[in-house]
């Protein structure tokens, strides 16, 4: 066996296990026999050759399961649509696995062709970590939202969810998207509304989510046994058809020279589970013209940057999802709480050890 081929394999196996701790046993069973059929030098090989010695980031095996999940959701499968649980099917992932292989073997053209779209999920669980920092350090003037790697920009359209809290409490009003629980109590202080007059959305690779084929990519990333964290983006979707989001192509530095200040605004920053995926040359960009743009603050225009990202707080700790916040003119940061990778629900305070 070939070191490519080890990488590989060990790629799929580690994928296996993260989505068993995610809570996706469908994909866990479906992705232990994909890395079985790649050992055997199943049709799954021909498939990913060329794709090996991808980076991990890369997600390979998502891609092929996100191809596939695209197949059933629009009905050109309708032996997968028959077992995957977002489409009505009986969620029997050997049964999956029957179907996923003969496509495989069948119409690997199609499946290759769904290597080149990166996973995005523009997952909208994290707005219970965008919003909640948003509320504790939002004032009575009007909000300017500014995202970077957004994707489909469908988490900037956070104060236009409901979220419940484990404590009873609950903020925001009727909406199609309702994160249950969001936290565990709602932020003290927080104002009963938000203004939000400006909402802009910076990504490398953009999704128009009003879009037939942008609506089905964002699905096809969702892991398809994960039904509350679809039905959340369907209602997304519907709140992006009415609410309007600028969205640029852009890298975090590109997106971020084209922002001022502006009198009378709170212009906030913020981004989630995109940071180790930015180059290093743009991380430094990006962290330094924040940095300036705190330098232009005032108290007539404030400035926040939001980010929910994981990071070790520790030498040689492991990794955890944190939400923090820096707000100036003071500038400090603070880390309000932590959450799950997929954001919900978020515990306020300092993370425990």
């Amino acid at each position: 066996m070939s070191d490519s081929l080890d990488r590989l394999l060990e790629h799929v196996r580690q994928q296996a296990s993260a989505c068993e701790a995610l809570g996706s046993p469908f994909y866990a069973a479906l992705l232990t026999r994909l890395a079985e059929d790649l050992e055997a030098g199943g049709p799954s090989l021909a498939v990913l050759e060329g794709h090996a010695d991808r980076p991990g980031p890369d997600a390979v095996a998502l891609r092929l399961l996100g191809a596939a999940h695209r197949l059933a959701l629009s009905r050109r499968s309708p032996e997968l649509a028959a077992h995957f649980p977002s489409t009505g099917g009986d969620g029997d992932p050997e049964s999956a696995w029957v179907a996923l292989r003969s496509l495989l073997d069948a119409r690997p053209a199609e499946l290759r062709e769904g290597l080149e779209l990166a996973p995005q999920t523009n997952e909208t669980g994290r707005a219970a970590a965008l919003l909640g920092a948003l509320l504790q350090v939002a004032g009575p003037e009007p909000v300017r939202l500014w995202e970077i790697g957004a994707s489909a920009g469908l988490n900037l359209l956070a104060d236009r969810f409901r979220y419940r809290a484990a404590d009873g409490q609950s903020w925001g009003r009727g909406s199609p998207v309702e994160l249950d629980p969001a936290w565990d109590a709602v932020p003290e202080g927080a104002p009963e509304r938000l203004e939000v007059v400006e909402r802009v959305a910076g990504d490398v690779s953009p999704v128009d989510p009003t879009s037939a084929e942008g609506a089905l990519r964002l699905e096809s990333f969702v892991w398809p046994d994960q039904l509350e964290r679809l039905e959340r983006l369907r209602g997304a979707l519907e709140l992006a058809r009415e609410v309007p989001v600028r969205r640029e192509r852009a890298t975090a530095p590109e997106l971020l020279d084209a922002l001022e200040l502006v009198e009378g605004t709170l212009t906030v920053v913020w981004h989630s589970v995109m940071w180790q995926y930015v180059p290093r040359e743009q991380q430094e960009r990006t962290s330094a013209r924040i940095e300036e743009l705190g330098t232009r603050a005032s108290s007539t225009a404030r400035f926040a940057h939001i980010a929910f990202e994981p990071r070790r707080l520790a030498p040689g700790a492991p990794h955890r999802f944190v939400v923090s916040v820096r707000q100036w003119p003071a500038g400090e940061e603070r880390i309000l709480g932590e959450a799950p990778p997929h954001g919900a629900p978020v515990r306020w305070g300092p993370p425990e050890p």
